[in-house]
């Protein structure tokens, strides 16, 4: 089945031969499609068979009122949350078909736009949103499936570079599919046993390549870096204050929390979910390549005692989301062994680099950490969302967040009940986002994501160097250390104003605010721009996706002139 010339995937239908139609906005079902249904009903299993279309249109003794009568009994039975093979099968395999044709392989073609802009209003106006008392047909699904890949950004195109993801992995995505079709929530070992197994595998050997001592302690798959920096939080409050857990925040003394000025925001979040605030976490300066400024760091911790305060925490970054610095790890694991502090780094986007054995000295000293956030759906590039918390201390998860629930986790169950591992998390219900991880390290190997970061850097380099050399553009930072790239690109009608004047700077900063919305309304690319500090606006080119070569890399430089040469 062509789908829009580029790809045509066929998925194989059992006992039912669909009709397809060509295209991505054509009609996806035959005029005679088969709508025989089988019904299930409980206990009862009636079974009801209705005639095909075409068989009531012929026969003579079925007039209109039959037919109407048949259909209405087909959507009569729309509420039920069964697959069934004759109702399902066809539209299934249409809807999988346009997906496979049309968000995976046709929206990751550099052929194809990144993306089709409309102004929210209009889209608010003709896309159909709303929600109705009666169910849609088939192909009103199908419609409604295509207009919503049509109007949605394709993260997956190779020129899709604008946050810290990226990309569709083939294997991420089979993963992703086989989650979906299982639906397991993970916290028991019983209704759960290969994921539950498959975590545990999986943690331990990134607790290894971290470099924890054989791979020991403790581990959880969380939604998202910011949860997962929450639960170091959380871990470390509990390792020095254990009555935390019963008493509260009455029984504590104010707590202080350390971390970089160009750290996630999530730390400032999370500490002030958790009750310790925002103002009891000390922003430490950074240097001019983002790095934390050890010094400023120990004259702050002395400050917090000086207070009366307790400081329990520093949480350094390794891969900033902006400059994509890496604080100096064991110069701060050095400070908390003095000061008796828990070590936390936030490696959500950096961590990718433990990977290869040529970037992984980035981060040396994470092996003297008590805990690591390390987002694989980042820099490895598995599917949103896919991100672990990591600590050397076994059973702390479990024993700051347990509450042994008798409803789910029952100690006289006939297995072992240390593989219903779902009370250390502050989750109930939970994802086996571990799956499409899993599923890409083994289709991969090591090996194959060791090359795909070797990759990301080469790109990295490459086009630092290349833009190094092209006229009117700048480096924020000379020489990036992480796949950030930062620059300002000066416009030819710029280059003459005087470097130290208030009009350089204003006009600079409207550059790339202008230059990216070109781009996005052409659809060409999507590359984020933003300030920091006292610098104006420049481009944060983010590269994680290693099917992108050095030609990539010559478009993107020859599209940001082509965008903003006039400005």
């Amino acid at each position: 089945m062509p789908a829009n010339g580029v790809c045509s995937v066929g998925l194989e239908v059992i006992e039912d031969n669909a009709t397809y139609a060509s295209g991505s906005d054509s009609a996806g079902v035959s005029e005679d499609e088969d709508v025989q249904q089988l019904f299930v009903s409980g206990a009862d299993r009636v079974t009801s068979v209705l005639p095909k279309k075409s068989d009531i249109r012929k026969a003579s003794q079925v007039d209109e009122q039959a037919a109407a009568a048949a259909a209405a009994a087909v959507s009569e039975k729309r509420y039920a949350s069964l697959p069934n093979r004759e109702q399902h099968q066809q539209f299934l395999t249409q809807f999988l078909t346009e997906v496979l044709n049309s968000a995976v392989f046709n929206a990751t073609d550099r052929a194809n736009k990144v993306l089709n802009w409309v102004d929210p209003e209009e889209l608010q106006r003709t896309l159909d949103l709303a929600l109705k008392d009666e169910p849609d047909t088939h192909e009103k699904l199908l419609e409604l499936t295509r207009a919503t890949i049509r109007h949605s950004v394709k993260t997956g195109h190779p020129y899709f570079m604008n946050q810290l993801f990226s990309s569709v992995d083939p294997y991420g995505f089979a993963g992703q599919v086989l989650t979906d079709a299982l639906n397991p929530s993970v916290y028991t070992y019983e209704v759960s046993p290969v994921f539950v197994l498959m975590e545990e595998v999986v943690l331990r050997e990134m607790r290894t390549i971290v470099g924890y001592p054989d791979g020991e302690g403790d581990g959880i798959f969380a939604p998202g870096g910011s949860m997962a920096n929450g639960y170091a939080i959380s871990c470390a409050r509990h390792k020095f204050m254990p009555d935390i857990k019963t008493k509260g925040l009455h029984a504590l003394p104010r707590l202080v929390i350390f971390t970089s000025e160009d750290a996630h925001y999530s730390v400032k979040k999370l500490a002030s979910f958790m009750g310790i605030g925002s103002d009891n976490v000390y922003a430490i300066k950074t240097d001019n390549v983002g790095k934390i400024r050890v010094e400023h760091l120990e004259s702050e911790i002395l400050r917090a005692k000086s207070e009366g305060a307790l400081p329990f925490m520093v949480s350094a970054t390794a891969g900033t989301t902006v400059i994509g610095a890496f604080d100096p790890l064991e110069q701060i694991a050095d400070l908390c062994a003095k000061y008796n502090l828990w070590m936390h780094v936030d490696a959500a986007w950096g961590g990718g680099a433990l990977m290869s054995k040529k970037y992984r000295t980035l981060l040396k000293g994470i092996e003297r950490s008590d805990s690591v956030t390390w987002n694989p759906h980042k820099l490895l590039a598995a599917p949103q969302q896919c991100s672990t918390l990591l600590t050397r201390h076994r059973n702390i998860l479990a024993e700051a967040h347990s509450t042994n629930a008798t409803y789910l986790f029952q100690k006289d169950k006939f297995y072992d009940t240390r593989y219903d591992t779902g009370d250390k998390h502050i989750q109930c219900g939970r994802r086996a986002d571990v799956l499409k991880f899993w599923f890409m390290w083994r289709a991969k190997g090591t090996a194959g994501f060791e090359a795909h970061i070797d990759k990301v850097f080469e790109n990295a380099e490459h086009f630092t160097s290349s833009i190094k050399a092209r006229p009117g553009f700048e480096m924020v930072i000379e020489q990036p250390e992480c796949t950030n790239v930062c620059f300002w690109y000066v416009p030819p009608g710029l280059r003459g104003v005087p470097r130290d004047s208030a009009e350089y700077r204003d006009r600079l900063h409207k550059v790339a605010p202008k230059v990216k919305e070109r781009m996005m309304k052409d659809g060409s690319m999507m590359i984020t721009y933003q300030p920091i500090h006292d610098k104006p606006n420049f481009f944060r080119l983010v590269l994680q996706n290693s099917s992108l070569d050095k030609s990539d890399m010559n478009y993107i430089i020859d599209e940001i002139e082509r965008l903003g040469k006039d400005l």
